[in-house]
């Protein structure tokens, strides 16, 4: 089974992590902390959603710099059905 990522953070999906559509049913597209009720939990752009999962990225990754980090969000959040144009 392929592994399934948030189409708007890019974490991965996992039970316990999906967030909820507007009719409370679980989301198979973002996570808790991207969507609830449906919703978007922060409205932001793709460079600040770059700037907070870069912080996330780094410490779950050490090997990563502040600074790779970003660009290596930078490279896939636009990838993601939140973030395609």
């Amino acid at each position: 089974m392929k592994e399934k990522f948030c189409q708007s953070c890019s974490m991965p999906l996992a039970a316990g992590l999906f967030g909820t559509e507007k009719d409370g049913s679980e989301s198979n597209l973002y996570c808790k902390y991207c969507l609830k009720e449906g919703k978007f939990t922060q409205d932001v752009t793709l460079e600040e959603m770059a700037d907070i999962c870069a912080v996330h990225l780094v410490q779950a990754h050490p090997e990563f710099s502040p600074a790779q980090a970003k660009a290596h969000m930078l490279s896939v959040l636009p990838r993601l059905l939140r973030w395609k144009k």
